[in-house]
C-alpha cells in the first residue's frame, strides 16, 4: 500500500537532510510513496546556498506552493499518514505548537496532529530557548515527535553527508521505510 508523505522544507540551516531524505524517498520502488513538498520562501534559497544547486526542482513530487490550501493535505481527508518538517525552525516548530495555521506548511501540520497521524519535527537550532522547549513539549503533548537533527558518530562518518544520514535513517526509520543503513552494535 502506498505511504502518504508531506515534508515541509523550511530556511532553517540542514538543507543536506531534506536533500537526502528527499532523494531516499524518491528511490523508493514507483507506487510505494507519494511525497507531496512544500517549502517555505526562504528554503530555497538556503537549499541553493549550502548544496550548491536547485536540485529540489528534479525531484519526482509534485511541490505546492506556500498559500495553496487546495493541496490534498491541507484536508484530513486526504488520509496522508505522515509529515516530516524538515529542517524544521523553530520559528515554524512554534506556529505549530500554537496551531497557527497561516501557511500550508503549518495547516498541514494542524491536519496530521488533529487526525492523530504521525509529525516529525527535525528541529535545527541551538543553543535552544526556553520558549524553543517549551513549544517542543508543547507539540509532543499534542502527538509530534521531536527528532533533532543530531547526528551520530559511532560508525565513523567521514563525509558531511555520511554524518547527515545518520538523521536520515532516524527519519526514514519512523516513517517506516525500508533502507541500508549501519545500526548500533551490528556486526560487532
Amino acid at each position: 500500500m502506498e505511504k502518504r508523505i508531506v515534508i515541509g522544507v523550511t530556511g532553517a540551516s540542514g538543507a543536506i537532510y531534506a536533500r537526502l531524505l528527499l532523494e531516499a524517498l524518491a528511490r523508493q520502488p514507483e507506487g510505494s510513496v507519494r511525497v507531496g513538498l512544500v517549502m517555505s520562501d526562504q528554503a530555497a534559497h538556503v537549499w541553493e546556498l549550502e548544496c550548491g544547486n536547485r536540485s529540489f526542482e528534479q525531484l519526482p513530487f509534485t511541490r505546492y506552493q506556500k498559500y495553496d490550501f487546495h493541496a490534498p493535505f491541507a484536508s484530513g481527508s486526504a488520509r496522508y499518514e505522515h509529515m516530516v518538517v524538515v529542517p524544521c525552525s523553530m520559528g515554524t516548530l512554534g506556529r505549530i505548537a500554537a496551531g497557527t495555521s497561516d501557511d500550508l506548511m503549518t495547516r498541514a501540520a494542524d491536519v496530521i496532529l488533529k487526525e492523530r497521524r504521525k509529525l516529525i519535527l527535525v528541529a535545527r537550532e541551538t543553543p535552544l530557548s526556553l520558549i524553543h522547549l517549551r513549544n517542543m513539549v508543547a507539540v509532543t503533548e499534542a502527538g509530534a515527535i521531536v527528532l533533532p537533527a543530531v547526528p551520530s558518530f559511532y560508525h565513523n562518518p567521514t563525509t558531511v553527508e555520511e554524518v547527515a544520514h545518520t538523521v536520515v535513517s532516524r527519519i526514514l526509520d519512523h516513517l517506516g521505510i525500508t533502507h541500508n543503513t549501519q545500526r548500533w552494535q551490528e556486526g560487532s
